[in-house]
């Protein structure tokens, strides 16, 4: 039985999610999306933004159809197609997918990676700001100091200064932000109006609907239809579309839904230090001073960030 407690903070025991789980799928989605920047890179010039979007949602729509098919049917049986918010699903699909993925793309083509990083870092921002205003969702001082000291943490990391900042393309910066912002928008509308429907199904249909919206932005483009010309596009492909997009969202509504919209969001405070591990395990890339002082600033930021995430989950535990 769950009993009643004050300022409403029980929450059923079946519907909670361990800390470990939260943390380990945090951990491994920005293992994954760590590399997305340096895939999106290699395509862009090849396939153009919205040749990016299409093949990275249809790569990954494919793998998750896989998976569905072989370990999830179960999954399917429950779902009944009358119920499914086929409008919610629309939107988050359009905000999560869609346009990020095309701004994204858009944004690579004028600026450098290190800064695209950190434009994506203000989404946890985005998704608190946008959460108050327009979702209800209530926060604490900590959880907004925590996310500008992460913020301040992936400066350091980066190492960036203000006329490096100055001398970026603002064009190429602003099509990033639009970026972070649709996240925001998608993760909040996802918490909201998809938690009762399955997490891999969430996953499928969002990159299923996004895979024909780009291929008719696509068409509608500069370079029209960009069909794969080598096995290094394919490659890439299957880094971006495969990992990046089909298994990692399944780690991402996963989150999103057990978390909430906000934890979901601080991966994107973690991809950037992925993304440097990654450097130094295969490009034998240096870890600088200031690379170990913001991890500091970085995992302090996520430790306040989630206070309220983690009061919640130790209540469900004691109490169920």
């Amino acid at each position: 039985m769950c009993f009643s407690l004050s300022l409403n903070l029980c929450v059923h025991h079946t519907g909670g999610a361990s800390l470990k789980k939260l943390y380990g799928s945090l951990f491994t989605l920005s293992m994954i999306w760590g590399t997305s920047f340096l895939f999106i890179k290699m395509l862009v010039e090849e396939l153009g933004p919205w040749g990016v979007v299409f093949w990275r949602c249809l790569f990954g729509a494919l793998t998750l159809i896989v998976i569905l098919l072989l370990f999830k049917r179960k999954e399917v049986a429950k779902v009944k197609s009358e119920k499914i918010p086929w409008i919610a699903l629309l939107f988050v699909a359009i905000f999560n997918n869609t346009l990020p993925f095309g701004f994204i793309a858009m944004s690579e083509m004028k600026i450098s990676s290190s800064f695209a990083s950190v434009i994506n870092a203000t989404t946890p921002i985005w998704t608190i700001v946008i959460g108050v205003l327009f979702f209800h969702v209530s926060s604490n001082i900590k959880q907004w100091i925590g996310v500008l000291m992460g913020f301040v943490g992936i400066i350091l990391l980066l190492n960036l200064n203000v006329m490096g900042l100055i001398g970026e393309n603002f064009i190429g910066a602003g099509t990033m932000l639009f970026a972070t912002l649709c996240y925001g928008i998608g993760a909040q509308l996802a918490r909201k109006y998809l938690k009762n429907v399955p997490i891999i199904i969430v996953s499928l249909l969002t990159l299923s609907i996004s895979t024909l919206l780009s291929f008719f932005i696509m068409l509608s483009s500069e370079k029209g239809f960009v069909g794969i010309s080598s096995i290094d596009i394919v490659y890439s492909l299957i880094g971006l579309g495969v990992f990046g997009s089909g298994i990692a969202y399944l780690f991402y509504y996963y989150m999103v839904k057990e978390g909430g919209a906000e934890f979901a969001s601080l991966v994107t405070y973690i991809v950037p230090i992925t993304a440097m591990l990654w450097g130094y395990l295969l490009l034998s890339e240096n870890i600088s001073a200031n690379m170990i002082s913001g991890l500091l600033f970085v995992f302090s930021g996520v430790y306040l960030s989630t206070v309220k995430r983690r009061k919640s989950i130790q209540i469900t535990t004691k109490v169920g």
